[in-house]
């Protein structure tokens, strides 16, 4: 394992979208969101927001 990448780990997956997060070699940890031809990158901060609005669908 080389220390200048980053640790990635799948969270969700299904055939057609993933979610993954990497913890990158700086300590910050990103999270991405491929649905199909488009990725959307997050910070944490980010995430975070996106979890909150996520949450209020219903």
């Amino acid at each position: 394992m080389n220390p200048n990448e980053p640790v990635t780990e799948t969270l969700a997956e299904t055939e057609n979208y993933m979610i993954w997060k990497a913890d990158e070699p700086d300590g910050e940890t990103t999270y991405h969101l491929e649905l199909n031809n488009v990725t959307m990158h997050f910070f944490q901060e980010e995430w975070e927001e996106f979890l909150a609005l996520i949450r209020k669908l219903k």
